[in-house]
This record gives structure tokens, sequence and C-alpha cells, in this order.
């Protein structure tokens, strides 16, 4: 994308801006839990992780019980962001990695509003 700079490991990945800090992790190897703070009801919990190194980590959020895969490639900087609005996240908990030992990640948790709500029945 031009414009943009190269995502870089050396600190975990931004929030958006209207996003409060609940938890952050920095360059890791391996597998890692980071503990998140509590927050408001009805805030969403956004989980933003980048990595580098060849293979893959799983990301699992404890107590809601959602995971999510992310593919890292071995010469750039893979970077995702979820956001969870289930009921339960408002509650503190865990983000779990499980990353093989060639892979380098850091995480950042953040808590706000939920940028959409999908109307009742959808997906």
């Amino acid at each position: 994308m031009p414009g943009t700079t190269q995502p870089s490991l050396q600190k975990p990945p931004e929030l958006d801006p209207d996003a409060s800090l609940a938890g952050r992790q920095k360059v890791t190897t391996g597998n890692g839990s980071i503990p998140y703070s509590k927050g408001k009801k009805g805030d969403a919990l956004t989980i933003a992780v980048s990595c580098q190194g060849k293979g893959k980590i799983t990301v699992a959020v404890r107590p809601v019980q959602v995971s999510f895969p992310l593919e890292c490639g071995a010469d750039q900087v893979s970077t995702v962001s979820n956001e969870f609005a289930l009921s339960g996240v408002e509650r503190s908990g865990v983000v779990s990695v499980e990353a093989f030992s060639a892979v380098r990640w850091s995480l950042t948790v953040g808590r706000s509003a939920p940028t959409e709500v999908d109307p009742p029945g959808a997906g």
C-alpha cells in the first residue's frame, strides 16, 4: 500500500484512536499469555496481533472461548485485528498465544464501543 510504512515487531500493534488499552505484550517467541483488564458493559474487545517467522500462531481469548489463527510470513510482518462484541467480554480475562518457536509475535488488547452490530439472525 503506497504511503504506509512496513509494520514492525519493534512495538506491539496500534489500536484505533478511540480504543482504550486493556493489555499489551512486547515481542515474544513461542507461547505466551497476556491478562487483560475489565471493561464496561457493552464494550467490544479488540485483539491486534503481529507476527513474523515461518509458521502459524493461534490466539485464544478466555473467558469468552473464541480463537483465531494467523499465518506468519518468514520475511514480512503479518498483522490482524479482530473485534469481539460478545456477552462476557466486559470481564477481565487472558489472551493465550500458541506459536512455533521460530515465530516472533506481539499483541495489543483494547476496548471500545462496537464498530457495528449485526442484526439478529445475521451470520
